[in-house]
C-alpha cells in the first residue's frame, strides 16, 4: 500500500503546498497506484510535506519520493531526453522552486492581511491559550530563514523582478511546445507546473497572479497539467469543512 502524506484542495489549489502538487502529479506520471491522507508533521522526522509511505518505508521531500519511484519501477521521469535537456530539466526545476515559490510562500506568511486568512488556518489545532504564541514563533523563524537567504531584503519590486525574470525564462522554455521539452510532460513540468498554479492563486491580495495570469501561455500550460492530473481531487474532506 503506497499512501502520499499531504494537503487537499485550500486557498483555491490543488493543495496549499506545490511540493505536494508536485509529488501527485509525478506519481501519477509514473504510473503509481497510491491514496492520499492528511500529513501529521509531528510524525515525521523533516516535519514537512509531502511524504510518502511505500508499505512500512517512509520516504521524505518531494525530490526523494521521485527517486525511490524512479529506481523502484526501473524508469525515470526523463527518459527520452538528451543529456543535454536533463541538464536543462533540473536547473530550470530548481529555478521554479526558488525565487518564486520563495515570492509566493513570502506574501502568504510575511503579509498579515494574507497570513490571517491562510496560513493561520493550519494552527486550529493548536489550543487557544498557546495559539498567538506558537504563529509568532513559527513567523519569526520564517522570517528569519528569508532574512538569512537575503530575500527579504530585497524591495519588493526587486522581488518582484527576480520572479518576472524566472517567469520570462519558462516562457523561453516552452516557446509555443505544449510542455516544457516537447509534446509530453516530463519531471520537471510537474514542479515547474505546481509552482505556477499555487502563484496563480486570486485568492491572496497579492501582485503575483497577474504576473503569471498575463501570459496566455503559462495560463493554458498550467490547464494541461491540470486537466491531464488534477481534473479530481481524491483527497479525504477536511476535517474543518
Amino acid at each position: 500500500m503506497i499512501t502520499l502524506y499531504g494537503w487537499g484542495p485550500l486557498f483555491d489549489c490543488p493543495s496549499p503546498s506545490p511540493f505536494v502538487i508536485k509529488t501527485e502529479i509525478q506519481l501519477q506520471m509514473l504510473g503509481v497506484e497510491f491514496g492520499r491522507k492528511f500529513a501529521d508533521l509531528e510524525r515525521v522526522p523533516k516535519h514537512k510535506a509531502p511524504y510518502v509511505m511505500d508499505g512500512d518505508q517512509l520516504i521524505e521531500d518531494s525530490n526523494f519520493i521521485r527517486a525511490h519511484f524512479e529506481q523502484k519501477l526501473g524508469k525515470t521521469l526523463d527518459d527520452g531526453l538528451s543529456d543535454s535537456e536533463k541538464a536543462t530539466a533540473w536547473a530550470i526545476e530548481r529555478m521554479a522552486e526558488g525565487h518564486l515559490r520563495d515570492m509566493l510562500a513570502f506574501e502568504r506568511w510575511m503579509k498579515d492581511n494574507n497570513f490571517n486568512k491562510g496560513p493561520a488556518l493550519f494552527f486550529m489545532d493548536v489550543p487557544e491559550p498557546a495559539r498567538a504564541g506558537v504563529i509568532a514563533e513559527v513567523r519569526k523563524g520564517i522570517a528569519a530563514t528569508n532574512h538569512g537567504t537575503g530575500f527579504s531584503r530585497f524591495s519588493e519590486d526587486e522581488r518582484l523582478q527576480l520572479v518576472k525574470w524566472d517567469i520570462g525564462a519558462i516562457l523561453l522554455q516552452l516557446g509555443d511546445k505544449p510542455f516544457l521539452f516537447g509534446d509530453e510532460p516530463v519531471g520537471a513540468d510537474a514542479s515547474v507546473a505546481a509552482v505556477l498554479i499555487s502563484a496563480m492563486t486570486q485568492y491572496f491580495d497579492s501582485p503575483l497572479p497577474d504576473l503569471i495570469l498575463q501570459h496566455p501561455t503559462l495560463v493554458n500550460y498550467t490547464q494541461r497539467m491540470k486537466d491531464l492530473y488534477l481534473a479530481e481531487s481524491k483527497w479525504p474532506v477536511p476535517e474543518m469543512a
